[in-house]
């Protein structure tokens, strides 16, 4: 008979074999997520927001039948708000004013229909605006393969927990690369789903011009596949929705692909990027392994996808929006948010924001709209000819960073010359996901990109799942681990 601390290790989906066969309860399964966390979160910092009387409550009621009947999961402190619950986004004045969520928001309604049962919140930076888990509020994350150094951002918390073995399905959200950079930084299955996907309500319609998308990290390509059908659907007045998947994601695991015609970016998108030699050899590896797969490989691209112009706009975008939270924020606290409230690179953007005219920011959203269409024909040519199935890409350039690295306005560049791969596709709205194809020398993970055609999450799931079991990364543990 499988041990409880098995199941802790194993992935969701034999989790849920085991609780209906009543191998162990779901109270069992919660408390074993429990006692995984109390022995490694003081080493990672990873929970920052416990709720295990809530879930013991929860747990003792919960529908068996439901997709994930009694599976313990963690949520990111940044969305997927709560009801009554702390909600502080990695925020300092959030944190000293002790503020909790109003309402539930759709996505924790729906995991919490699917039967899963939320032990806590996890860390993230402030606002979501890096891609390190550094924030002064809660203090560095740190990653259980060596924890000097990073988990990645913004989803950094739960890739953590999930990471070291306390629960196998961490929420997450990316809006220039927090699901994926996390994921590939701490050796996990992370897929940032199609814009439109996965609601943002009842609170928020669209942020980021429409970039940022809700989902999750995961131990496996199944897991990743059943959250992502759980989640997945309209919602009244979501601005925008992907078309339904044609079947269930999660039958596309095992499926063959077949001969895919994919692009390889083997080099620095960015004369400023990161060129590191283990990237590379990421990549040289992956395309060996494709070749052997039967995949037709090519060093190719989208032209368009290395414009200096795009991550120019890019900024606007962004520092704009976070202009307009913390003006939002402002107004509700009553007052001028300073110094001792704001970390300073985000009132860096907050002030970037302010210059941005009406006129100039809708002029930019045009221009990223026509920017988008230049990058998706790579996939979906008018010619007639056949396009691209899949980009495949590093995640992000070089091996996780030391905490530290990326603090501060020398940590801004860095993080932007590391960061050259992924929030194009929050801009085009395309899925892309990052799997764990690569370790370090010393031994830290290092993701791999792959990015489908508009809403082909279908595509990226068989490609996964055939690379998942030509791959051994699922018998792999990190140093700290439950």
């Amino acid at each position: 008979m499988t041990s409880n601390n098995d199941l802790l290790s194993a992935d969701a989906t034999q989790q849920i074999s085991a609780l209906r066969a009543k191998q162990i309860s779901p109270s069992e399964l919660l408390d074993e997520a429990i006692k995984a966390v109390e022995r490694v979160n003081p080493k990672l910092n990873s929970l920052i927001h416990e709720r295990f009387d809530a879930a013991r409550t929860e747990a003792k009621n919960v529908d068996l039948n439901a997709p994930f009947g009694g599976v313990p999961m963690v949520v990111k402190d940044l969305e997927c708000a709560i009801a009554g619950e702390p909600h502080h986004m990695g925020a300092r004045f959030l944190k000293n004013a002790g503020y909790r969520a109003p309402n539930d928001s759709y996505l924790a309604e729906r995991f919490r229909s699917g039967g899963f049962v939320i032990i806590g919140r996890t860390n993230t930076p402030e606002f979501g605006g890096t891609i390190t888990t550094e924030p002064l509020a809660y203090g560095p994350c740190r990653n259980p393969w060596n924890t000097n150094h990073s988990t990645g951002g913004s989803s950094g918390g739960s890739a953590a927990t999930v990471a070291s073995g306390c629960v196998a399905v961490g929420h997450a959200n990316d809006g220039g690369g927090s699901i994926r950079v996390p994921a590939s930084e701490c050796g996990l299955v992370g897929l940032k789903p199609s814009r439109g996907r996965v609601s943002k309500g009842p609170d928020i319609g669209e942020s980021w011009m429409g970039s940022t998308i809700d989902g999750c990290v995961t131990r496996s390509v199944r897991d990743t596949a059943a959250v992502l059908d759980l989640i997945s659907g309209y919602e009244a007045g979501d601005p925008y929705t992907a078309p339904p998947f044609a079947r269930p994601l999660a039958r596309e695991v095992g499926v063959n692909p077949g001969a895919l015609r994919i692009g390889i970016l083997d080099h620095p998108l960015l004369t400023s990027g990161i060129d590191h030699p283990e990237t590379r050899a990421s990549i040289a590896e992956t395309t060996k392994l494709l070749t052997t797969l039967g995949h037709h490989v090519e060093i190719a691209h989208p032209p368009a996808f290395g414009e200096q112009l795009f991550s120019d706009m890019f900024t606007i975008v962004v520092c704009a929006a976070m202009a307009s939270d913390i003006s939002v924020w402002e107004k509700y606290f009553g007052r001028t948010l300073g110094a001792d409230d704001i970390e300073p690179d985000t009132s860096f953007m907050a002030e970037m924001g302010r210059t941005v005219s009406v006129s100039d920011y809708l002029r930019t959203v045009g221009e990223l709209h026509r920017w988008s269409r230049r990058v998706v024909e790579w996939w979906l040519p008018r010619d007639g000819s056949r396009g691209f199935d899949l980009l495949c890409t590093p995640t992000i350039a070089g091996p996780p960073p030391l905490i530290g690295l990326l603090a501060g306005p020398e940590g801004m560049q860095h993080a932007i010359a590391a960061m050259q791969y992924t929030a194009q596709f929050n801009v085009t709205g395309q899925p892309a996901i990052s799997l764990p194809l690569h370790w370090s020398t010393d031994g830290l993970p290092m993701g791999v990109q792959f990015v489908g055609a508009p809403n082909r999450e279908d595509v990226l799931v068989q490609i996964a799942a055939q690379l998942e079991s030509a791959t051994n990364w699922s018998q792999r543990r990190p140093l700290v681990h439950a």
